[in-house]
């Protein structure tokens, strides 16, 4: 348990943390599925939360799975909160540095959150993130010193996306993970899904923080990309749509690794 938090409080973020990562893993999945639509050239939804969130709300009790989803969305963001407050498990989990990641994550499915509460209830939150991204380019660039702003995002971006693919090749996420008493062949298939599903998250997120530099240089909102228009690049390459196969294959793998984190890491 880490130092400062009672049991109670414990138990709560272990639960919190959980069902976080539940709801983490079903979106990636559905993000990862969307992906594979685009790579097969069925342009649909769009393969980002937006998309994700749309393709519940088309099932039977798709608004109760679409509410299920923003509630587990709080739930990860209060035990990022929780990290950045008390500090996460393991002995560098109380550097500043990890508290640092850990505020920054919380912001982040702050506004994941709000967007798909937002969406649950029928306010808004239905824009895609390549809307989203625009929008909020143009704001920053519009701020004094906003192309520096707006650059040093796009920076921290793409190398949080470097250093969650070198993590996750590094298979850095088994001093996380409780999965020691498990068969070696299940522990095998986790690192495979880690290092896979890591390495997918890590290159789509340095995409998209390269193109945020871009609209910094250019000065230009219409530079910067959303989870699906950075997913789409991937099918513009010279690999064609295959490279885009295989970043969404490592999306869903992704999803499953975040449900053998619920299941294993130790919170």
């Amino acid at each position: 348990m880490t130092p400062g938090r009672s049991d109670g409080t414990h138990t709560a973020v272990a639960v919190a943390a959980r069902c976080g990562l539940v709801t983490r893993g079903v979106l990636y999945l559905l993000v990862g599925l969307l992906a594979l639509r685009v790579a097969f050239g069925h342009s649909g939804k769009e393969a980002d939360r937006t998309g994700a969130l749309a393709e519940l709300a088309d099932h039977p009790y798709g608004r109760v799975l679409v509410w299920a989803v923003g509630i587990g969305l709080v739930a990860m963001a209060l035990w990022r909160l929780s990290e950045a407050v008390f500090g996460g498990t393991g002995p560098d989990g109380r550097k500043w540095s990890k508290r640092t990641a850990s505020a920054g994550r919380f912001l982040f499915y702050v506004v994941a959150a709000y967007s798909a509460l937002s969406f649950a209830a029928g306010r808004g939150g239905h824009r895609s993130g390549d809307e989203q991204s625009r929008d909020a380019t143009a704001r920053f660039l519009d701020l004094p010193a906003g192309p520096w702003l707006v650059g040093l995002a796009g920076a921290a971006i793409a190398v949080g996306g470097v250093v969650i693919a070198v993590s996750a090749v590094r298979l850095t996420f088994r001093k996380e993970m409780d999965t020691a008493r498990l068969p070696e062949g299940v522990r095998r298939a986790v690192d495979v899904l880690g290092v896979v599903g890591g390495t997918a998250r890590g290159a789509v997120f340095t995409a998209a923080g390269v193109f945020v530099c871009y609209a910094a240089v250019s000065y230009d909102p219409g530079k910067a990309k959303g989870l699906d228009d950075t997913l789409r690049t991937f099918a513009q390459t010279p690999a064609g749509p295959w490279l885009l196969v295989a970043v969404a294959v490592g999306l869903l793998l992704f999803g499953l690794f975040s449900w053998a984190q619920a299941a294993w890491r130790r919170i």
